[in-house]
């Protein structure tokens, strides 16, 4: 695997990341469990921000 390859695989896993913690922040809402939404809130925004950098990274990679 290519580094730029790996760069955009992990770009794609943060975001899956981010994507499940959102989806389960939804799940929690809908059953009136607010609590448990904010826990999920907070975890997809973390995943959100990594995923945010490794996509500039991979992105600026192959944009050289």
């Amino acid at each position: 695997m290519s580094n730029a390859s790996g760069l955009h695989t992990q770009a794609a896993l943060d975001h899956e990341a981010a994507a499940k913690h959102h989806h389960k922040a939804a799940e929690c809402h809908d059953q009136n469990k607010v609590s448990d939404a904010k826990v999920s809130s907070k975890s997809a925004m973390g995943c959100c921000n990594s995923a945010h950098k490794s996509s500039a990274t991979a992105c600026q990679n192959t944009a050289k």
